[in-house]
This record gives C-alpha cells, sequence and structure tokens, in this order.
C-alpha cells in the first residue's frame, strides 16, 4: 500500500535536478502575477516537458533567456519557441533533441551543416527539408530509414541512383516512384516485394520475363494484367490462385 505522504512526493513539482519547485525563489514575479504560469501545470523550472512547453507558450518571449539553460529539455522547448535569430548558436548543442528542434525551424539553407550529424534523428529532420543536390546526397547516409525517406522526396528522375541500394525498403520505394522505363532494370531484383510492385507496374507486354518467378505474389501480379502469351505459361501454375485467374483470363482473351 501506497502512503499519502508517497503519493505527494510523486505529485509534488521538482525540477531537472530533483529538487522542489517552490514559487518562492522564483525569478518570474511579473508573469506570476499575471497569471501566466501555474505551479504545477505551467512552469519552466518543472522537469516535466509538458509543463515548460506550456509556459514557452504562454509567455514565447522568455524562450530567448533559456537558450543556454543546463536541462535539455528546457533548451529543446526555447528552441521551439524563441527568436530564429538566436538559434544558430544551437546548431552544435551537445543535445540531438536540441539539434534537431533547430533543423526543423531554422531556413532549410542553414541546417546543411547538419547533414552528417551523428545522431540519426537529426538527419531526419534534414532530410524532410532540404531539396534538390542536398537532398540527393542524404542517399548516402548510412540509416536505411533516411534513405527511405530521400527515395520518396526526391523527384522520380533522380532514382535510379538507388536502383540497386543495399536495403530491400529504399529499394521498393524506389520501384514505386521510378520512371517507368527504368523498371525492368529492377525486374530480378533480390527482393521479392520490389519484384511485386515492378510486376505491378510494368507494362502487360513486359511482364512475360516474370511468369517463371519463384514468388507466388509476383506470378499472380502477372495472372492479373499479363497478355495472353504471359497467361498461356500460368495457366499450369503450382499455386491454385495463379491457375484460377490465369486460366478464367485466358478464357476471355
Amino acid at each position: 500500500m501506497v502512503s499519502a505522504s508517497s503519493n505527494t512526493a510523486e505529485t509534488d513539482p521538482v525540477d531537472w535536478e530533483g529538487h522542489p519547485v517552490s514559487c518562492r525563489d522564483c525569478p518570474h514575479d511579473l508573469i506570476r502575477a499575471e497569471e501566466r504560469c501555474d505551479l504545477g501545470r505551467i512552469c519552466v523550472r518543472d522537469r516535466r516537458a509538458r509543463r515548460i512547453d506550456r509556459f514557452f507558450a504562454q509567455n514565447p518571449k522568455e524562450a530567448d533567456n533559456y537558450l543556454d539553460h543546463p536541462y535539455f529539455e528546457a533548451r529543446v522547448l526555447a528552441a521551439k519557441y524563441a527568436s530564429i535569430f538566436l538559434l544558430p548558436r544551437l546548431l552544435h548543442d551537445p543535445e540531438p533533441d536540441v539539434r534537431a528542434m533547430v533543423a526543423h525551424r531554422l531556413p532549410a539553407n542553414r541546417v546543411l551543416q547538419l547533414r552528417h550529424d551523428p545522431d540519426r534523428k537529426v538527419r531526419m529532420v534534414v532530410t524532410q527539408r532540404v531539396e534538390g543536390e542536398a537532398l540527393v546526397s542524404m542517399f548516402q547516409d548510412p540509416d536505411y530509414w533516411i534513405r527511405v525517406v530521400a527515395a520518396r522526396r526526391v523527384t522520380p528522375d533522380v532514382l535510379p541512383i538507388a536502383i540497386n541500394d543495399k536495403d530491400p525498403q529504399v529499394r521498393r520505394e524506389v520501384a514505386r516512384r521510378i520512371k517507368p522505363e527504368f523498371l525492368t532494370g529492377m525486374m530480378r531484383d533480390a527482393d521479392s516485394l520490389v519484384r511485386v510492385t515492378v510486376a505491378e507496374r510494368l507494362e502487360p507486354d513486359q511482364l512475360t520475363p516474370l511468369v517463371d518467378d519463384e514468388d507466388l505474389r509476383v506470378r499472380f501480379a502477372v495472372a492479373e494484367r499479363g497478355t495472353r502469351e504471359a497467361l498461356s505459361k500460368l495457366i499450369d501454375d503450382p499455386d491454385p490462385e495463379v491457375r484460377r485467374i490465369a486460366r478464367e483470363r485466358y478464357e476471355q482473351t
């Protein structure tokens, strides 16, 4: 059974170092007098991020004064509300969440140096914001999901450079968006889901080479969309569903 004193200790507001928070030694007398803060709910000295966020939402001009606070959550949330002219000094903040917030808020051309940030979340924000050559360069990132996001955002003209990416999820995204004339180069991809995507996008008269694919999902896509020539090679397919759709369509063509 939890005692009443234990419950009180758990709910009493404490700062980032675990010390009790009190209004008596708070420097924001005017803000408190104007009821723009509320101990335990809206407080910049509290360790809970939600309460800090509420404080800056109510008092955004105060955020500029907390960009060097020792508590990383305070710096992150200060960076969310502070003047963007003060944010460049945080590009090298030791906390990745701070750098990610800065990457989110600064103009895209000001965050290019973070393309090689050691933290994945920072590079992800950069990938979601940059364009052109900077975005293309993210295909060199060691993290597969960053390359997936890059594949989703670049223009289709660029995607051939990622046809042979080492990660199948990147290649699947490439197969979904690449220009049709490059799809045949992905017909023999090692990943079956890449080949399924290719089969779903190729022109019907290009599907015949896939009738002997080892994955029944690829052959099923061919059976659904292929020409009579392709169907003739699938009417005796070992998979019953592939046979069924192939025979039905063969009889109708």
